[in-house]
C-alpha cells in the first residue's frame, strides 16, 4: 500500500508542470500582441540576376600605323566623339594628296574630251567629219567620266583612312585598362584592341523567372504598366539601385523551365558594374487596402495555418486563417481576421486554447533580456575573480599581514 501510494504521488508531481502552461486555472502567460490593420501589400517576385552593360566596345584600329598618341587615362569617363588615340597620319595624307592629283588630271582630260565632242557634233551636222570619228569621241568622253568617278572614290577612301588616324569613342562610357602602349605599330588584326569602353549609365540586369510567372508579367506589360525593379546585394539587405522591367526573352529555356528578363537602371550612383551578381525584386502588382498582419504571428499545426487571437477577457483562442501574398514581415490575410483584432506575435510557444495571458511590451522584453545578459556577465566575472589563484593568494597575504 505504501509503495502504491508513493507511485501515485510521484505521478501527480510529474503531471503538475505540464498543466501549468495550458490550463484555464494556470498562471497567465506573458505575450506580446499586435493589432491587425489594413494597408497595401505588393506582389513581389524574387530572382537572381547578373549586371550586363547595354554597350561594350573594344576599340580597335581600322588601319595600320604607329600609335603616335594616347589621349585617355585608365578609368576615365569619356563621351561619344572624344579622342582616344592618334595614329601617324603622314602616309595617309600623302595617299590622299596623290588621289586628289590623279582626280584633277583625269578631270582635265575629261573636260578636253567634252570640248572636242562638242566641236565634232557641230561638224557632224555639216557632214564635215565622218560619223565614226564622232562615235569614237563619245566613247572617249564616257571612258574619262568613268575614270573620274573612280578617282573620286579613291579620294573618298583616302579621306576615310585619314579620318581613321583619329580614333574616337563611339559611346559614352568608362575606359578600362590600356592594352597597347604609345609607340607600338597597330593593325586591324590585333585581337585585344587598344582599350575596352563600357557603358555604365544606364545599365541593365538579366535575370530569370519560372515560366509559370510569364503570363502574369506579360499581361502587366501589355497593359502598359511600369513594373518597378530593385537590385540588392548578395545578402539581400542593402538596396543598390532602382529601375524598371524592360522586356523578356522570346523563348523559354527548356532545360531549366525559366525565361530571361531584362531590367534597366539609371545607375547614376555607380552601384552596379558589369558581371556583378545581384538579387532582384520585381513588383508585379499591389493589393490595395487589404487586411495585413505580421508574419511573426503565423502558426502552423494540426488546424493548419492559424493565429492566437487575444480575447477581451485576457485569454487566447485559436483562429484558423487563410493567407495571401507576403511582403517583407507583413502578410495578407484573406479570411479569418478583421482589422482591429489583436494577435500574439511573441510568446506563443506554450499557449493553448483558452489560456490566460498578460500583455507585455516588446521594449520591456528587450530590457529584461539585456538585464539577464548583464547578470550572466557579472556572474561570470565574479567566478573568474574567485578562480584567479594569484589574486586569491595576494588577498590572503594581505589579510595575514596585519594578523602577524
Amino acid at each position: 500500500m505504501l509503495l502504491l501510494a508513493g507511485v501515485v504521488w510521484w505521478t501527480r508531481q510529474q503531471g503538475a508542470p505540464q498543466q501549468a502552461g495550458g490550463g484555464r486555472n494556470s498562471a497567465p502567460m506573458s505575450i506580446v500582441p499586435e493589432t491587425v490593420a489594413k494597408g497595401d501589400i505588393g506582389v513581389t517576385l524574387n530572382a537572381l540576376g547578373t549586371v550586363t552593360s547595354l554597350a561594350t566596345v573594344t576599340i580597335k584600329s581600322q588601319i595600320s600605323g604607329y600609335l603616335q598618341r594616347i589621349d585617355f587615362k585608365e578609368g576615365d569617363e569619356v563621351k561619344k566623339g572624344d579622342l582616344i588615340a592618334q595614329i601617324d597620319p603622314r602616309p595617309y595624307e600623302a595617299t590622299l594628296a596623290q588621289a586628289k592629283g590623279q582626280l584633277a588630271r583625269d578631270e582635265a582630260q575629261l573636260k578636253g574630251a567634252q570640248v572636242d565632242l562638242t566641236r565634232y557634233e557641230g561638224l557632224a551636222r555639216q557632214n564635215a567629219v565622218p560619223r565614226q570619228t564622232l562615235d569614237t569621241q563619245v566613247a572617249l568622253v564616257a571612258q574619262y567620266q568613268g575614270t573620274v568617278e573612280a578617282d573620286r572614290a579613291s579620294v573618298q577612301s583616302a579621306e576615310v583612312n585619314l579620318a581613321y588616324c583619329r580614333i574616337v569613342s563611339p559611346i559614352n562610357g568608362r575606359v578600362g585598362l590600356r592594352q597597347v602602349d604609345q609607340g607600338n605599330y597597330v593593325t586591324p588584326g590585333d585581337s585585344n584592341g587598344l582599350v575596352v569602353i563600357t557603358q555604365l549609365e544606364p545599365i541593365s540586369v538579366l535575370f530569370t523567372l519560372p515560366e509559370d510567372n510569364l503570363q502574369a508579367v506579360a499581361r502587366r506589360l501589355r497593359a502598359g504598366a511600369v513594373l518597378p525593379t530593385a537590385a540588392y546585394d548578395r545578402s539581400g539587405i542593402n538596396k543598390l539601385a532602382e529601375g524598371s522591367l524592360q522586356t523578356f526573352d522570346s523563348q523559354i529555356d527548356p532545360t531549366t523551365g525559366t525565361i530571361k528578363l531584362r531590367a534597366q537602371f539609371e545607375n547614376d550612383k555607380r552601384t552596379l558594374y558589369p558581371n556583378q551578381f545581384v538579387n532582384i525584386r520585381l513588383l508585379l502588382d499591389t493589393h490595395k487596402d487589404v487586411t495585413t498582419m505580421p508574419t511573426a504571428g503565423v502558426q502552423r499545426g494540426v488546424p493548419g495555418t492559424f493565429v492566437y487571437l487575444v480575447n477581451a477577457d485576457s485569454t487566447v483562442s485559436v483562429r484558423p486563417v487563410k493567407l495571401g501574398v507576403t511582403e517583407g514581415d507583413r502578410v495578407e490575410v484573406i479570411s479569418g481576421l478583421a482589422p482591429g483584432d489583436r494577435i500574439v506575435i511573441d510568446g506563443a510557444d506554450k499557449l493553448r486554447e483558452g489560456a490566460k495571458v498578460v500583455v507585455r511590451n516588446p521594449a520591456d522584453a528587450a530590457n529584461a533580456a539585456g538585464a539577464a545578459k548583464g547578470a550572466d556577465k557579472g556572474a561570470a566575472k565574479d567566478d573568474g575573480k574567485a578562480a584567479d589563484p594569484d589574486k586569491a593568494g595576494k588577498h590572503k597575504h594581505s589579510e595575514d599581514g596585519p594578523k602577524q
